[in-house]
């Protein structure tokens, strides 16, 4: 018997440790969650921007993978950051072998606005990777991209919804919309269900690294054996508490307190 759950992430290194599979490591630690992380890229980047992208060839990530799997099955596993379809092939393959819980970030751009994902991977994952996730936690601009229309209210969160469930095939997606005016309200939608949470938007810019802790903790949940809607509930609370309670660090859009959250 393991004394803990294990989670994997799957994603891009943020060398100031705000998103990426620092961001993750964090999140499943504080949760109680034993964490490993493959790397998809590495990237020179701070609060402020994105100054360079590496992309790990596809074959040594499949070695990581390989090493992972091979040695240990974690018990759920999340994906941030895939920039190229070789590397989704990869990440597809891997999840098609194993019967784990597997939760999608749909990273594409960053909270500075840089852009994190080769174009001609959106269709790719629209089509072969995301049938593939228990669940899909894209925020606004992701979701929009995605579906392919364009979401001003909650009526356009819920349209992209039944794309997501209806034309694309995903299990269940949680939509944060933290974009939209108002109340900070994220929703997750299951093929029988809708949740709504809502909390009070909290006046700050820094969330730099929130779609990864967010889509974290929810896979370190699943690790556990909690059910998807617990998993998104004790998300929203986490990551309203890490916004909330921000350490103030850098000088553009600073990262989340990984650490605030004293919840069940």
């Amino acid at each position: 018997m393991h004394k803990f759950p294990i989670a994997l992430t799957v994603a891009g290194n943020d060398p100031t440790g705000g998103a990426g599979i620092l961001a993750d490591s964090k999140a499943f630690h504080s949760r109680g969650v034993y964490g490993m992380a493959a790397v998809t890229s590495l990237t020179a980047q701070n609060t402020m921007g994105v100054q360079d992208v590496y992309n790990i060839p596809a074959d040594f990530l499949e070695s990581q993978l390989h090493s992972i799997f091979s040695d240990e099955v974690p018990h759920a596993m999340k994906s941030g950051m895939i920039a190229t379809v070789e590397m989704m092939e990869v990440i597809a393959a891997t999840v098609r072998k194993h019967d784990i819980p597997y939760v999608i970030d749909p990273v594409m751009i960053a909270t500075s606005g840089d852009a994190l994902i080769e174009k001609e991977s959106v269709e790719f994952l629209r089509e072969s990777l995301l049938p593939l996730a228990a669940n899909v936690t894209p925020n606004i601009h992701e979701a929009e991209k995605i579906a392919g229309i364009k979401i001003n209210d909650e009526h356009g969160v819920r349209k992209a919804a039944k794309i997501f469930l209806d034309e694309l095939g995903i299990r269940s997606v949680t939509i944060k919309g933290g974009h939209l005016d108002g109340d900070a309200v994220d929703y997750l939608f299951m093929r029988d269900r809708e949740i709504t949470v809502s909390s009070l938007r909290i006046d700050t810019n820094h969330t730099h690294g929130t779609g990864c802790t967010f889509s974290a903790v929810m896979t370190a949940e699943l690790a556990k054996g909690k059910t998807m809607e617990e998993s998104f509930r004790t998300a929203k609370k986490y990551i309203t508490s890490a916004i909330k309670n921000s350490p103030g660090i850098g000088q553009g859009n600073g990262p989340v307190n990984h650490f605030s959250f004293k919840g069940e």
